[in-house]
């Protein structure tokens, strides 16, 4: 059985991660395997630097995606792939070997996977998660402060040097190609069930 490929993008703070975390809960482990671009970045010292000598983590070139999609076309053969963790420049963090196995639904994550025509050529289902302006800036500074202690001032210069003109030129003008948009203003649980729905009629058809 082929596995059934599913795109999921969306903004910064738009809610993938959220929403991807409560559609696998409603699935065996066995039966879901998801693959993030947040895995593939290039090296620190191989990333652009803008006109303030501050480095870009958001356009596409940041992402290795050739790795990124030769390790999904494996697990659409059936092959196991193995990738060490990307840690956020955390030094205090201990990278970990992940291991993804092929499944009946393999999801693939991250903000450029429509970008990546390669990539894009790949999906069966495109999902996007979009939301507000205001409210995905809320959401950066509360991941970005807490999980990854960066100082405001820099998530704030980020957001609007950085991750902004991604979204307007790499990501927003991908939507129009998604089969299903989500808006995550206020909560996505019809969007999930519609989702869930599908796969899993998916699943009982295969």
């Amino acid at each position: 059985m082929r596995s059934l490929i599913i795109g999921i993008t969306g903004g910064s703070g738009s809610g993938k991660t959220s929403f991807i975390r409560q559609l696998r809960k409603q699935f065996a482990p066995e039966e879901i395997c998801l693959i993030s671009q947040d895995d593939y970045y290039l090296p620190r010292e191989m990333q652009l630097v803008d006109a303030k000598g501050i480095i870009n983590f958001d356009l596409p070139t940041s992402i290795d995606a050739e790795a990124f999609t030769r390790d999904v076309q494996k697990l659409i053969k059936g092959e196991k792939v193995t990738r060490e963790e990307y840690t956020f420049n955390n030094s205090d963090a201990t990278p970990r070997l992940l291991s993804f196995h092929p499944a009946p639904i393999l999801l693939v994550e991250g903000l450029f996977v429509f970008y990546y025509e390669p990539m894009c050529q790949l999906l069966d289902l495109k999902l996007f998660l979009h939301a507000k302006e205001n409210l995905k800036v809320i959401r950066r500074i509360k991941r970005d402060r807490v999980e990854r202690n960066y100082p405001l001032d820099d998530v704030l210069y980020r957001y609007e040097n950085h991750v902004l003109p991604t979204f307007e030129k790499y990501i927003k003008p991908y939507m129009e190609d998604a089969d299903i948009v989500i808006n995550n203003n206020r909560k996505f649980d019809m969007g999930l069930e519609v989702v869930t729905g599908f796969l899993k009629h998916h699943l009982e058809q295969h």
